[in-house]
């Protein structure tokens, strides 16, 4: 019996369960066929997407990071950083009537960012990257071999009250019990008009501008939201024979690291501190 049932993607740990599926099964998928999707699919553009909602209060070591991703210019990248109004206008000029109402309900500039990468992404491909990470090497290369989607699987442990390492997610005998595995919103790598992102952005507009005001920015826009759509999609194309057309990241910790001391994280710029998550 196909332990997957319709609508998996909306229940908690039929989701989970589903995504460890997904990186055990990549595991075993053979090199070969990431080589034939190589010459069958668009590529992602070399343009890197970030966000800080006001630009006169950009905090020092906020800049830092952003500054870290500079040599990238040299490399071909085309660089948009966008805040609170620039996103606004970009949205009411790309999108419709129904988009722009959803991102001027967003409370907060968390959810503003989740919902401008969606936008973004989806209507002109490239890779988006949060302001607090840092950019470390030369990995990011193996990001644009291709033209999958890119996104990094996460694991929540919840007996232990923490992330369990981005490592262990790959253990073929880690044990699932207590553990809860989605995908993130950061990084996001694809090239324009993907389905997942096309799904996310449209669950998330309807979230926003449903009769239920969800001030949850998680399962509206965030990680919850595009782990869902994520969900949603690889069901969809495992039933239908078609080839895999993401890839969950490996390495992103080699690529980029999360800087975690920022001042801006002891006050309401930092959205766990707002909705108590």
């Amino acid at each position: 019996m196909d332990p997957y049932l319709p609508g998996l993607e909306e229940c908690e740990s039929l989701r989970s369960a589903f995504i460890r599926y997904l990186t055990l099964q990549q595991l075993e998928r053979s090199p070969s066929t990431v080589e034939d999707f190589r010459t069958e699919t668009a590529i992602i553009p070399k343009k890197l997407i970030r966000y800080w909602h006001d630009p006169d209060d950009l905090p020092d070591d906020v800049h830092a990071c952003l500054n870290s991703w500079e040599r990238l210019r040299d490399e071909g990248f085309e660089f948009y950083t966008f805040d609170d109004s620039s996103a606004a206008a970009y949205i009411a000029d790309v999108f419709g009537e129904r988009e722009r109402q959803a991102f001027a309900r967003c409370s907060h500039p968390a959810m503003r960012c989740d919902y401008l990468r969606m936008c973004f992404v989806l209507a002109e491909g490239g890779l988006y990257v949060d302001a607090d990470d840092v950019l470390l090497g030369d990995g990011w290369k193996h990001i644009f071999r291709d033209g999958r989607l890119k996104v990094q699987p996460l694991c929540y442990d919840i007996p232990a009250r923490g992330m369990l390492p981005a490592a262990e997610i790959w253990q073929a005998d880690l044990p699932t019990g207590g553990r809860v595995f989605y995908v993130n919103n950061d990084p996001i790598a694809a090239p324009a008009n993907h389905p997942v992102l096309r799904r996310a952005l449209a669950r998330a507009t309807d979230k926003l501008l449903g009769e239920e005001r969800f001030t949850e920015i998680q399962s509206t826009t965030g990680p919850g939201n595009f782990t869902i759509a994520l969900a949603a999609h690889a069901r969809h194309i495992e039933l239908a024979g078609l080839p895999c057309d993401f890839e969950l990241l490996r390495d992103w910790n080699s690529i980029a690291e999360t800087r975690w001391d920022l001042s801006y994280r002891g006050d309401a710029r930092n959205w766990r501190n707002v909705f108590g998550c």
